[in-house]
């Protein structure tokens, strides 16, 4: 076979010109400029401006940097030309400095490494356009120079149905290193043998774009340590000693930028939040964002607003993505050939992922929608995630793997959807609808046993931790289900799930907007269901939240309704569940004579059921009560009963929740003996008080239970020791700054109460006032109005305690106002002495 072999070259010095450091930096920041100032407060004109400038400082950049002289071809050390294959960099290329820079350390380390090393091999995967070729072409024009003996490519077509075998390839590099084939070279084998002699000595360049799998591309890469091979894939290829990267979609900051490139950077200031929701409707993919540029910069008449408003809808989300049906201009064409390349299953699990409307999943439920173990299930999505259809979107607090289906991919496969029968379709997502509530219902039992039947069963501590775990990883998609099975009319599952949210979240007295929602959710599928002691549970459920909320007049006509039911039912424990919900209703309403009622009638009535537990909680609250009417010593005899049932029964949650009141009424004990004189009695008794909230709040902070904790620290805050006034006030800032975290508006305002009064006792009146104020205004919001004429009360007596008589008058007549239309005597009575003490 004629033609030269190449000889051993003496290595060539090179040097960089200043120009390419200078000018890729330059660009770097007029990038930086014009994205920053999308997030500046200056006004539209000056944004344009800056749009301006930073156009104008890229452009100079591109000039200065521009070698107009013709440039003489690169010779190999021959004397032949060296190959320049290497598409041209896309105009618009943008972002990427972390996956270039990357790169850049990658191939630097490599220029050091010794004549024994392999060739340097790197291989950047995923999804169809996201800018793989864009990103390898950009690249390998900056590295042009570390390779004078050519730059080979070829678009393996891995994607379609016949991609390039090896052997094209391998003759059309030969062919382009000047190796004349006259004769049959003799097959694959042989080819590889005149390829790894050709390439020896050498430094070249090697781009395979596209690539389907390791098997298209090893007989590709040389021998040669000298030699650097870049390959672009959708699917990782696990090649042996390659450096692997995936890279991902672009930032909501990069994409507009692109955009901007694209259609114009006036339209980008003129409407930018238009803007980001076109690139989140895009999914952040390049090549979506490109073809709405593209639209955009052909059809002037169209705003951002126009085209964010075509994508919105999901029917014709693709339409809008394509300009031609070839997967360089079609988001639709290039989902197609991930999609193809998948097997049955694999399209089947893609498609039931579809119909489902969570944001994303544990591996178990592709099991339950292909009927088959969860493991199998598992490897059916990892497999889509190696296709580039789905992705692991993290581990959640369990431990668990979730994920999720690409946006756009997400709307590719709901228009397949149809090829499923509507049947096997609804049986799918129903398999995994009762798989979430198997799942949440375990989870509810483990974590407040007590709420699901008498006595419950028992439960340890790292269980309810768990649950609580279970509850924080799987809250949007849980509630995403919930909407599902109602949109299906599954009334009955639909009840059964929010009954075990709405269990989750009483535990933990956390995601209130959630709970109410959901509490109405599976109040109105109950009734669906014709089924009255559910009905009578969603009514019990929805009490609870309403009356965690303040909106007490509501929870107490659902507690009395469902009373009602359970009573006509003969459900006698459920009963007495009712009873002491409506005691506590109206308890934290003012109407502490019927409110005793109701609670005695509990206790007397779990007493007779044989529930330990629920009779001492129930005895918790009346001690509550008790401390409310001024009457500790019966507060404590009761508290004192429930510790010690609670103690017995290992339960060491209720036992913390105990201690915290018990700590309450130890220290408004110390205030009575404070009041009486006695300075000694009253530091004893403090002293136990904060053992005990110090002892309960500890015991809480160890189960990770917030909002538990917050209350301690509330309760700590609320002393009352005159030794600890600041401390108090830190543990009162404390618990604000939980209860802000968690949502809980009425904690919130409770907690302003807590906070205005502890700066009175430090003579902080201003501070106290503002604090009060604040209560009052959270409470006004929340329609709770015993507790905003309780914090009138205590914004006038604070009043009152700096020497301010005449600014005590307003606020006390305003709860005096509220206590009357109230009938809360007690209340009405105190507000009289403190008026008395104002000289009104």
């Amino acid at each position: 076979m004629p033609g030269d072999l190449p000889d051993k070259r003496r290595k060539i010095r090179r040097k960089l010109t200043w120009a390419a450091p200078f000018s890729a930096g330059l660009a770097a920041a007029a990038a930086s400029v014009l994205t920053a100032s999308m997030e500046w407060e200056i006004p539209p004109a000056a944004k344009v401006g800056v749009t301006f400038g930073a156009a104008v400082l890229v452009g100079l950049t591109t000039w200065a940097t521009t070698d107009s002289r013709a440039r003489r071809p690169a010779l190999t050390a021959s004397g032949s030309l060296a190959p320049a294959q290497w598409p041209p960099v896309p105009e618009h290329f943008t972002g990427r400095a972390e996956s270039l820079a990357d790169l850049r350390a990658v191939f630097s380390e490599r220029r050091g490494a010794s004549d024994l090393s392999p060739p340097l091999v790197v291989s950047v995967y995923g999804r169809g356009g996201v800018g793989k070729s864009a990103l390898m072409t950009r690249f390998g024009q900056e590295v042009a120079a570390w390779y004078p003996d050519g730059r080979l490519y070829a678009d393996l077509r891995g994607g379609v149905d016949a991609p390039v075998s090896p052997d094209e390839v391998l003759m059309g590099f030969l062919r382009a290193l000047d190796v004349r084939l006259t004769t049959d070279p003799g097959g694959l084998d042989e080819l590889r043998k005149l390829w790894l002699t050709w390439t020896k000595g050498r430094k070249i360049l090697i781009g395979l774009d596209n690539a389907h799998d390791a098997a298209q591309v090893k007989p590709l890469i040389p021998a040669e340590p000298g030699c650097a091979v870049l390959v672009t894939s959708r699917a990782p290829l696990f090649l042996d000693g390659t450096h692997d990267t995936r890279l991902g979609v672009f930032s909501e900051a990069h994409g507009v930028e692109l955009l901007a490139r694209l259609a114009g950077g006036a339209r980008i200031v003129e409407d930018l939040e238009s803007a980001k929701e076109v690139v989140r409707l895009c999914d952040y993919l390049p090549l979506a964002i490109n073809i709405c540029g593209g639209r955009l910069a052909t059809r002037e008449q169209w705003t951002m607003r126009e085209m964010a408003g075509r994508l919105n809808d999901t029917r014709r989300r693709l339409d809008q993505l394509e300009v031609a049906p070839t997967v360089d201009k079609s988001v639709r064409a290039s989902v197609q050939l991930s999609y193809d390349d998948c097997t049955g299953m694999q399209r089947r699990l893609l498609r039931l992922l579809s119909s489902l409307t969570a944001p994303d999943v544990p591996g178990w439920v592709a099991g339950e929608l292909l009927d088959i173990s969860g493991l199998d299930g598992s490897d059916q999505l990892e497999a889509l995630i190696d296709a580039q259809l789905a992705e692991c979107s993290g581990t959640d607090q369990t431990g668990t793997m979730r994920y999720r289906l690409h946006d756009l991919v997400r709307v590719f496969a709901a228009e397949l959807a149809e090829q499923d029968e509507a049947e096997r379709r609804r049986a799918a997502v129903e398999r995994v609808l009762y798989g979430y509530r198997r799942r949440a219902e375990e989870a509810a039992q483990n974590r407040w046993p007590q709420d699901w039947s008498r006595g419950g069963r028992q439960s340890s501590a790292d269980g309810q931790v768990r649950a609580g775990d279970w509850l924080n990883a799987e809250r949007l998609s849980l509630i995403a289900m919930i909407h599902q099975a109602e949109q299906l009319r599954l009334w009955e599952l639909t009840w059964g799930l929010a009954r075990a949210f709405c269990s989750l979240c009483h535990s933990l007295r956390a995601y209130w907007a959630d709970w109410v929602a959901v509490a109405e959710l599976g109040r109105a599928a109950a009734e669906r269901t014709g089924d009255r002691r559910a009905l009578a549970i969603a009514l019990l459920d929805s009490a609870s939240v309403h009356g965690g909320l303040g909106l007490r007049e509501r929870a107490l006509e659902e507690a009395e309704r469902a009373l009602e039911i359970f009573t006509e039912l003969g459900e006698s424990w459920w009963a007495a569940r009712c009873m002491r919900t409506i005691g506590m209703t109206l308890f934290s309403d003012g109407h502490l004579d019927r409110a005793q009622d109701y609670l005695i009638g509990a206790i007397t009535a779990f007493k007779g059921e044989e529930d330990l537990w629920w009779m001492a909680r129930t005895q918790r609250n009346l001690a509550e009560m008790r401390m409310a009417e001024r009457r500790p010593e019966e507060a404590r005899d009761l508290l004192e009963d429930a510790l010690e049932i609670f103690k017995r029964d290992g339960n060491r949650y209720s036992e913390a929740q105990t201690l915290r009141v018990y700590g309450e009424v130890l220290a408004a004990q110390a205030r009575g003996e404070l009041r009486a004189g006695d300075h000694r009695g009253a530091a004893n008794l403090f002293t136990r008080a904060g053992f005990s909230l110090d002892r309960a709040s500890e015991m809480f902070k160890q189960r990770g239970e917030l909002w538990e904790e917050a209350r301690c620290l509330r309760a700590a805050g609320e002393v009352g020791d005159p030794e600890n006034g600041l401390r108090e006030l830190d543990y009162v800032r404390r618990a604000d700054d939980i209860l802000v975290a968690l949502g809980d508006s009425w904690g919130v305002a409770r907690n302003a109460v807590s906070a205005g009064r502890a700066l009175a006792r430090l003579g902080r009146t201003e501070e106290s006032a503002a604090e009060l104020r604040r209560a009052v205004e959270g409470f006004e919001e929340l329609e709770d109005r015993w507790w905003m004429a309780r914090s009138l009360r205590y914004l006038g007596e604070a009043h009152l305690d700096a020497g301010a008589r005449t600014a005590a008058v307003e606020p006390l007549e305003q709860a005096r106002e509220i206590y009357r239309s109230l009938g809360n005597e007690a209340g009405m009575r105190r507000t009289l002495e403190l008026l008395q003490r104002a000289g009104h």
